[in-house]
């Protein structure tokens, strides 16, 4: 029987993901755990999910991870490695020191370079946080295993940062609202909203779905890289943590 078979993060049930579609491309058996633990997560909402961070550490999903901050692009973190270099030395040498340190806990999140870019015209700024690609690597292998679970809990009317949900999407839902008439709109805005969230808060939200303590010291620790609160904007979780935090009361 497969590791993924006798997880017992893995739902053995039907993978029809009820005419979602897919999420983030993947490899097969990648692919499959996380149509397994979307139609778990969906079936039972208060079910808190284990045995995870063995599938974060997988070779698959540490080389599926890589390819998405690849094909992202993105200028390097405090450590100045490129994509380029890493390419040039072995990008399967660079992920199996990413891997070995993830499997043995010495895996330590690097402090993420800051960035300001201008905005309102120039008359403010918004600071990124870019984080090294080992570390965009490693978080975007915690997103493939954990967005699945907090997908199944989001609203169907949530379109932002979510996987095979587009912006033509939502304009054609605000449309079937007016046919509705539904027209009432309430527009806000959150001042610093992720130079703001609190870990504490955000961890107690994950931990209502996951009861692993790999995973949850993993995430606490690439939270802490950022301060003492706030996520970065730029890392590759951020909009997945900005969706948890107000989707799960």
């Amino acid at each position: 029987m497969s590791a993924e078979q006798r997880d017992p993060a893995v739902c053995n049930g039907s993978n029809n993901m009820g005419g979602k579609g897919e999420m983030t491309k993947a490899p097969s058996s990648l692919q499959d755990l996380r149509r397994s633990l979307y139609v778990k997560a969906k079936a039972e909402p208060a079910w808190r999910f284990w045995g995870l961070y063995v599938h974060v550490c997988k070779r698959e999903t540490i080389q599926e991870a890589y390819k998405m901050a690849r094909s992202n692009d993105g200028a390097p973190g405090i450590d100045g490695v490129t994509f380029e270099s890493i390419e040039e030395s072995g990008v399967e040498s660079f992920l199996k020191q990413i891997r070995d340190e993830l499997v043995n806990n010495t895996y330590r999140p690097m402090r993420a370079r800051k960035k300001e870019i201008p905005k309102d015209g120039g008359k403010k700024v918004r600071v990124l946080s870019i984080p090294a690609i080992r570390d965009r690597v490693v978080q975007g292998a915690l997103k493939l295993i954990l967005e699945p679970i907090f997908e199944a809990d989001f609203q169907s009317g949530s379109y932002g940062y979510r996987p095979k949900r587009t912006a033509h999407q939502a304009v054609n839902r605000v449309a079937r609202a007016i046919v509705e008439e539904k027209t009432r709109i309430i527009d806000i805005d959150l001042r610093a909203y992720f130079d703001n969230v609190q870990h504490s808060l955000l961890l107690e939200k994950v931990a209502r779905r996951v009861q692993d303590d790999a995973v949850m010291h993993l995430l606490k620790m690439m939270l802490k890289a950022t301060g003492e609160k706030g996520v970065p904007q730029g890392g590759v979780m951020t909009p997945r943590t900005q969706k948890i935090t107000w989707a799960r009361p």
